[in-house]
């Protein structure tokens, strides 16, 4: 990790507006290893130098010795904090520098801003662009707020923040909402379609200026000056400053020519993240197919000594066959991985994710199940409810293939709809598993259904009758006439007849409990039509 991305680089790029610095020393720390929620039922692993999220921590004090035994440099705890006598010798005596996340923030963006801030922090600092670290695009909005004298953030094109400037005091409550929310909020959005700013930005290379909007509460917002960035035709973002005046023309000219310096680095910083997402999908798919390369492939990603569990992830949805929809398919499972990868890598600095094919394949530290399912589940509820998770089992290192064919299974039973649960783990869908993967045999062996089933179908099909379906809720009812008779809407006495008919036909003893089983099988392995299940 760089020097340049320790503690004191963190609070001059996310300090007064996500966090603030509570008590001690940030300048004494060379650099932070990583980003870990802490977990007080878990026995965690930190990466050197850990800042540590204290995520419903209530007494910092509580924690701190721990944390600085395992060398954390820092706590950030819910905000605003109250510092007394015993809060601050425990942070003297550990050497663990305390910090406050603002109120309104949220862990995940504090997260998210620390991830992006840190993943800057490793760009080669050989390699510049106006005399920025290639891809350090915080030390680039700060260059760019002192050319204009004014706060900026940098935007992609969906106007989330990639990056802002300090100076921030210096603006309005909506640009803290943006800054907090990591997010141009969505009434502003709208307000700024509605008149049309976006298609000026699209269209311009100028800087686009925006006059005072609606705060909402009875105030207005500061203008804002925009400029789109570009790399040739294709629109990456934008620069937002806001001020007070309307810019000079020599500060309208560096704004401008601003934007072709964040290009470059924005550029750069794609370019990296795609090498480097590459690299980690390839390391992540050679350790759980296993074969002569995964131990190497397990080694590199630092997890040979380390029980773990194989997650496969999938959005729940679909978009539709046009192009169009593809396309958004295929960025909104990227997004998705990102994210997953991203809040696993929080939990523990060694779990590593990767999208291959059109499944999310995560590689988690855990000693249970049970934990793997705990933490799966919270990410689906923190992204909105769109992805299945198929957990596999406990496995070591070396054998992740197993625990990969685990979740695969599962996965394919919660796709199939076999199952109601949206995360599991193969205990959870064994017998729907178990009859998968019979369907699989039966379908490769190109197996006929015969029997007494397939003669029941047979006469159902010549004689428009329903001896198949009486058979099936019987034998679901355990033999209970009066549910069974119940469950199909029929007089129990017609249940009877058509029970003692459907022995004749089928020539099926139902006294007999394998001949029940056989047929029980049948009716779950078998279409109605008696095909092959499909595979």
């Amino acid at each position: 990790m760089s020097p340049r991305t320790g503690l004191t680089r963190v609070l001059d790029d996310l300090g007064t507006t996500l966090i603030d610095l509570v008590r001690g020393d940030p300048g004494r720390s060379a650099g932070v290893g990583g980003v870990v929620i802490h977990d007080p039922d878990d026995d965690q692993v930190l990466p050197p130098s850990a800042l540590v999220l204290g995520v419903g921590v209530r007494d910092p004090a509580e924690v701190l010795g721990a944390l600085g035994e395992e060398g954390a440099v820092a706590l950030v705890v819910r905000g605003p904090v109250v510092v007394t006598d015993a809060l601050a010798a425990a942070v003297d005596r550990s050497g663990v520098v305390l910090l406050g996340l603002a109120p309104g923030a949220s862990w995940t963006q504090l997260a998210a801003m620390l991830r992006s801030l840190l993943a800057e922090g490793e760009v080669d600092p050989s390699e510049t662009f106006g005399g920025v670290p290639a891809g350090d695009l915080f030390a680039l909005a700060n260059a760019v707020a002192s050319l204009i004298s004014a706060p900026v953030t940098i935007e992609d094109r969906s106007s989330r923040v990639l990056a802002f400037s300090g100076r921030q005091d210096e603006a309005d409550p909506s640009r803290v909402e943006t800054i907090l929310g990591r997010q141009v909020p969505v009434h502003y959005t709208h307000l700024l379609e509605a008149r049309g700013v976006f298609q000026h930005l699209y269209r311009s290379d100028e800087p686009v200026t925006i006059e005072e909007l609606p705060a909402g509460d009875g105030t207005f917002c500061l203008p804002r000056v925009a400029v789109a960035v570009r790399a040739g035709d294709e629109f990456l973002g934008s620069i937002w400053a806001a001020v007070h005046s309307p810019l000079s023309p020599d500060s309208t000219a560096a704004f401008r020519d601003a934007a072709k310096l964040v290009a470059l680095h924005m550029m750069r910083q794609r370019a990296g993240a795609d090498v480097e997402r590459r690299l980690r999908a390839d390391l992540v798919s050679t350790a759980v197919e296993g074969g002569a390369g995964a131990a190497e492939a397990v080694r590199r990603l630092g997890l040979a000594d380390q029980a773990c569990v194989v997650l496969a992830l999938v959005l729940a949805h679909s978009h539709g066959d046009d192009p169009a929809a593809h396309a958004r398919l295929l960025a909104e499972r990227q997004q998705v991985a990102d994210a997953f990868a991203m809040h696993l890598t929080a939990v523990h600095p060694r779990a590593a994710a990767a999208l291959i094919g059109d499944v999310a394949y995560a590689i988690l530290p855990a000693e249970s199940e049970d934990r793997a399912m705990r933490i799966a589940a919270d990410f689906r509820n923190r992204i909105g409810n769109q992805v299945l998770v198929g957990v596999g089992e406990v496995s070591d290192g070396l054998t992740l293939s197993r625990s990969r064919a685990g979740a695969d299974l599962v996965l394919r039973v919660l796709r199939a709809g076999r199952s109601s649960r949206p995360v599991a783990r193969v205990s959870d869908v064994h017998s729907e598993g178990l009859l998968l993967e019979l369907s699989d045999l039966i379908a490769e062996r190109g197996d006929a259904l015969t029997g007494p089933v397939a003669r029941l179908i047979e006469y159902d099909r010549s004689h428009n009758a329903c001896l198949v379906e009486t058979l099936g809720a019987w034998l679901d009812a355990f033999g209970d006439v009066a549910a069974a008779s119940a469950a199909v809407f029929v007089h129990p006495n017609t249940f009877r007849y058509r029970l003692r008919r459907l022995s004749e036909v089928g020539e099926i003893d139902l006294g007999d409990p394998n001949a029940r089983f056989a047929a029980m099988l049948q009716l779950r392995l078998w279409r109605p039509d008696g095909a092959a299940p499909e595979r």
